[in-house]
């Protein structure tokens, strides 16, 4: 009877009121979440970019549990439907597009040619972004849900993965100028070299797998 009561206080406050549960709390919490990355990221004092790691880290997290509890407790919604891609690329290329604004991000061990192929890097994965948000727009109305595929998925761990390797980076050369932070840096532009093929294939798989859509 006590696990009972535990079980519905506890459905009680993950579902909420009505579209506000707690899973679209926690994405709206993302998207609020931005903006702060963004001022952590630029507002200069000694460790700040470990600052922003924090605050991208525990976004990413919350993209994380969302779902899980969503699916968990059935309350997915259409606010939630709604929202949730919509954090996840803005969060993602929010922090990439101001990365690119700090260019030894990137070219700190390479060269400056590495900014240049950062910046096509990123704006590849803002096209892909934009043309499969608007080629889901096209399969909505015809009736159509194009669910997310297995490179899509790959390639968002991918992005995340190379933004906190190279905000790791770029923390520790505050304080370091060493090896390691070498080695650490190389590895985030290797990941993000690798999310920006991922981002591709993850295209074309949509656009391939759904052709159907444009011929309605």
């Amino acid at each position: 009877m006590i696990e009972t009561d535990k079980n519905s206080r506890l459905y009680k406050f993950v579902s909420g009121n009505g579209g506000m549960n707690l899973p679209n709390k926690l994405t709206i919490s993302r998207v609020v979440m931005i903006p702060v990355f963004i001022a952590l990221f630029y507002v200069n004092f000694k460790g700040h970019y470990f600052a922003a790691l924090a605050v991208f880290l525990i976004a990413s997290l919350t993209d994380l549990l969302d779902g899980k509890i969503a699916r968990k407790y059935n309350l997915v919604t259409n606010l939630g439907k709604f929202l949730d891609p919509i954090a996840d690329k803005i969060l993602v290329l929010s922090a990439l597009v101001v990365m690119l604004t700090v260019p030894d991000i990137f070219t700190a061990w390479t060269g400056r040619w590495a900014i240049t192929a950062a910046g096509c890097g990123v704006a590849v994965i803002l096209a892909r972004e934009i043309i499969v948000s608007g080629f889901r727009m096209v399969a909505a109305g015809s009736g159509t849900v194009i669910a997310a595929d297995i490179f899509g998925k790959y390639k968002t761990v991918a992005q995340d993965l190379a933004v906190i390797i190279l905000l790791t980076a770029a923390g520790i050369s505050e304080f370091l100028n060493n090896v390691a932070c070498k080695a650490i840096n190389y590895a985030g532009l290797v990941l993000f070299a690798y999310s920006v093929i991922l981002t591709v294939l993850s295209g074309v798989n949509y656009l391939v797998k759904n052709r159907e859509v444009l011929k309605k």
